[in-house]
Order: structure tokens, then C-alpha cells, then sequence
């Protein structure tokens, strides 16, 4: 159960991030003066470095360890978990775009609007609750 609990901690942690760095995308893609673009891009960094990817990695760790630990022999020939895995791939690929919007961003050369980020901050949501059905429900 430890696993498990450090595993949904740091699974937290992670959304947390993914949640939080695209709002604030978007408020970095409405702001008009220098200071604030500046004090985006020291928020925007903190964020996906110091708190975002720590949390995916350890996430990552801990959910791979229960994985070999327990759960593949239980569940190796049930659906959900090849479904969640694959949505997990699916969250490392969102991880990764938010780097590249970091990098826009930190170059000065961002080209989307408020309302693209808008969007895309409701990607995880959607991750969020079908992984969660899939690990609590477990329905094939």
C-alpha cells in the first residue's frame, strides 16, 4: 500500500502542474507588458521543473514498481490496464508539448492565443477522469 499511496501522491503532484501550467499560458499569452511576461516565464519554469516533471518521474517510479511488484500478474490480461498505460503515453506527449509552449514562450516567440491554451487546459481534466475510472472501476 505504500507504493501505492507515493504513487497517487506524486500522480497528484503531477496533475497539479498539468492543471496549472497551461492557466497560466494563458494568462502569459494575454499579458501585454514586459515585467509580467518576465515574471510568467520564472512561474512557468518553477512549475514544470520543479514541480511538474519531479511529479511525472515519480509518478512514473512508483507506478512502474507496483507494476512489477504486483499488479502485472493480476492484471496483465485485463483491458483497462493496457488502456491506462496507453493514456499514460498519452499524458507523456501532452508533458512534452508543454515543454515546447515553455520554450515558446521562454524564446519570445509564442504564436497561439489565450483561448488555444484555454483549451488545451482542459486536456488533462479529460485524462484525469477516464484513468481514474479505469483504475478505481476496472470495467473490462
Amino acid at each position: 500500500m505504500w507504493l501505492k499511496a507515493f504513487h497517487l501522491i506524486f500522480m497528484v503532484t503531477w496533475f497539479a502542474g498539468l492543471f496549472y501550467l497551461p492557466r497560466l499560458f494563458v494568462y502569459h499569452a494575454m499579458s501585454e507588458d514586459d515585467a509580467s511576461k518576465e515574471r510568467f516565464k520564472i512561474m512557468e519554469r518553477k512549475l514544470f521543473f520543479g514541480i511538474m516533471t519531479p511529479g511525472m518521474l515519480l509518478t512514473f517510479i512508483f507506478g512502474v514498481w507496483m507494476l512489477f511488484d504486483y499488479a502485472w500478474d493480476l492484471y496483465a490480461s485485463m483491458g483497462w490496464l493496457h488502456f491506462k498505460l496507453l493514456l499514460l503515453v498519452g499524458l507523456l506527449v501532452y508533458h512534452y508539448f508543454c515543454y515546447r509552449w515553455l520554450q515558446d514562450f521562454k524564446n519570445n516567440c509564442n504564436l497561439r492565443s489565450h483561448v488555444f491554451y484555454r483549451w488545451m487546459n482542459e486536456i488533462p481534466v479529460l485524462f484525469l477522469v477516464v484513468i481514474i475510472i479505469l483504475a478505481v472501476v476496472k470495467p473490462f
